[in-house]
């Protein structure tokens, strides 16, 4: 029992994975506050985008 405790403790292969899905997890609640603090502009970027294209899309 012992041996199986220190090769858990020693065992690091899946550490990477750790840290790449952290830094994943980092950048979506970036881009999710970037995202939320210029939704604004966004829209309004887009709507004049839409109105231009003669309001394509809109019913």
């Amino acid at each position: 029992m012992a041996n199986l405790w220190n090769y858990f403790l020693s065992e690091e292969s899946g550490q990477g994975m750790v840290e790449y899905g952290l830094i994943i997890a980092l950048i979506a609640v970036v881009l999710i506050g970037v995202l939320t603090a210029m939704g604004g502009g966004l829209k309004g970027t887009f709507q004049t985008i839409t109105d231009k294209l003669g309001g394509a899309g809109n019913p």
